[in-house]
């Protein structure tokens, strides 16, 4: 995208009232029968090369081994996978037949998949050896199960899907499904009870075209690297339907933890063009001695799950050449809001909205706010709701009806759009401080603190304080090289006092070994929050 302005002003959303991307995307890549799809290694260097035809064919052929189990149209299938291909071919079979698939990360315990089984009434789970003994844990709590299947081989009582997969037919006529139809259903966590089920439609794959298209800057030569966990929705964004839709091919590094410097290497040795990573990754590797890292035919590099601190992108930007390029949306959406190609990046800031997405901050009665007012991030869905925005919560009308004010989807994110139209994130709507009349986010505290070469991550909350309401304070990890001591409170304090406003300082420190995240490697503040306030209460 070379002008944004002249993009954004005239582009126009497809709205077919009948999609399936299986067949209107990978079947349409699959007539080159060479063009790749996917490139997947291990810590061991194996490698193995799967094209688009062969994708298209056996996701057709796990299509007949489950209607043979008793999946059908409109069934919710559980996958529990790591970074195995079976997880691209049960996803694209999945969408063929018309079921809903219901992905979630290995890290899930037998409680979260029978919670998740029961929720969803879930027919079928699709696993592998490590997880499937989780399931049989809790399997006599599921009712509605009716098929086990594991992708790596023989386990009794489980269907053996490489087995059945060989001997089964190419031959299947995909579902005629609606654009609005049931595709997916994504369990993501609130402030408040158990995780919600956000129902996606088959049109969440056309919303993807814009993530691929003008966040990722993919192409049909590219190999992009999105370095993320399968169970959650930012698979979706940028290892499924961002690429796929492009004709790009995606690598995939199966490994059983993530180590910097492996990481790095994976540039010098495949030809990776693009990658996506959130913030921690990307805070993890600058930590590294970058110089001697060959990029190879690194392009371009995209970061999303919460802003990125201007400094990592940075210390990344001297070291490749390139500008990590935040993008935001949510489970609920796709692509709302980035710093595209064809938009000068302003570092710190989330950029300007997607084409397609009529994104503002508004204000409690649904009124566009003028700039630098902080308000709420806001979609306009009126008179057509933007193809990739959620159905709803499932069997959760109340709290589905919560995200809407009017004419307007609210994203629970709080920012201020500048006189030059880029949105700057200010914090969720419970993330907020609120310290002596003050309104103090947390980013800007923790993007002052990782500045200081103590620093490797921070989280910022509100603590309870008789005198403020609530002040900062700050859970720090520290580089290598540090010891917690009062003296690098201070340091650490004066430091914040001066490259930011003196009173979003944190008056309260805390060293700490981990933080505790999202499968997403997200930062979970309401858990640091939770406990501070539990914990404080008394000091109030």
């Amino acid at each position: 995208m070379t002008d944004y302005q002249n993009e954004y002003d005239n582009f126009e959303w497809p709205l077919p009232s009948k999609y399936n991307f299986a067949t209107e995307v990978i079947d349409v890549w699959a007539n080159d029968k060479s063009k790749r799809a996917m490139l997947w290694v291990d810590d061991h260097a194996n490698s193995v090369s799967r094209t688009y035809y062969e994708l298209s064919q056996t996701s057709k052929k796990i299509c007949n081994v489950l209607s043979a189990s008793g999946v059908k149209r409109g069934d919710t299938i559980v996958l529990i996978l790591g970074r195995k291909i079976a997880w691209w071919e049960v996803f694209t079979a999945s969408l063929r037949m018309g079921a809903v698939l219901s992905p979630g990360t290995t890290q899930l315990s037998s409680k979260d998949l029978a919670y998740r089984i029961n929720a969803s009434k879930a027919v079928c789970i699709i696993t592998d050896q490590a997880n499937a003994s989780k399931l049989e844990e809790v399997e006599g709590e599921c009712e509605t199960l009716k098929s086990k299947v594991v992708v790596d081989g023989a386990r009794d009582g489980w269907i053996n899907l490489l087995a059945e997969v060989e001997s089964a037919s190419d031959d299947f006529d995909a579902a005629d499904t609606a654009a609005d139809e049931d595709a997916l259903c994504y369990f993501t966590s609130g402030t408040t009870g158990y995780p919600k089920m956000t129902m996606h439609t088959h049109d969440y794959a056309i919303g993807h075209r814009n993530t691929g298209k003008y966040w990722l800057n993919l192409t049909e030569n590219d190999l992009h690297w999105n370095i993320s966990d399968t169970g959650w929705a930012k698979a979706a964004w940028s290892s499924f339907f961002g690429p796929l839709n492009c004709g790009a091919a995606v690598f995939i590094h199966d490994s059983a933890g993530f180590s910097p410097k492996d990481t790095l290497d994976m540039f010098s040795a495949y030809p990776i063009t693009t990658m996506c990573g959130a913030p921690t990754i990307y805070r993890l590797l600058v930590l590294e001695d970058l110089n001697r890292v060959n990029f190879g035919s690194l392009r371009h590099s995209v970061g999303a799950g919460e802003p990125l601190n201007p400094e990592v992108i940075e210390i990344w930007k001297r070291a490749t050449g390139l500008t990590i390029r935040d993008g935001y949306g949510q489970t609920e959406s796709t692509i709302l809001c980035g710093n595209f190609l064809g938009v000068e990046p302003r570092f710190g800031s989330m950029g300007k909205p997607t084409p397609g997405i009529k994104l503002h901050v508004i204000d409690e009665q649904g009124n566009i706010l003028p700039p630098n007012t902080e308000g709420d991030i806001a979609v306009h869905i009126h008179p057509q709701k933007p193809p990739g925005l959620f159905k709803g919560y499932k069997n959760e009308p109340e709290k589905t009806a919560k995200s809407y004010r009017g004419e307007w989807y609210l994203t629970s994110d709080r920012a201020y759009v500048d006189d030059d139209g880029y949105f700057w994130f200010v914090g969720r709507d419970d993330d907020v401080i609120l310290s002596s009349g003050y309104r103090i986010g947390p980013f800007e505290v923790e993007s002052a603190l990782i500045e200081h070469d103590a620093v490797a991550e921070s989280a910022v909350v509100s603590s309870p304080d008789e005198k403020r309401g609530e002040i900062v304070k700050a859970f720090i990890i520290l580089t290598d090289g540090h010891q917690p001591t009062p003296e690098l409170v201070r340091e650490l304090q004066d430091h914040v006092k001066s490259v930011t406003a003196p009173y979003k300082y944190p008056r309260q420190i805390e060293f700490v070994e981990t933080l505790p995240k999202t499968v997403s490697g997200k930062i979970r503040r309401v858990e640091l929050r939770e406990a501070e306030w539990a914990n404080n209460n008394g000091n109030k």
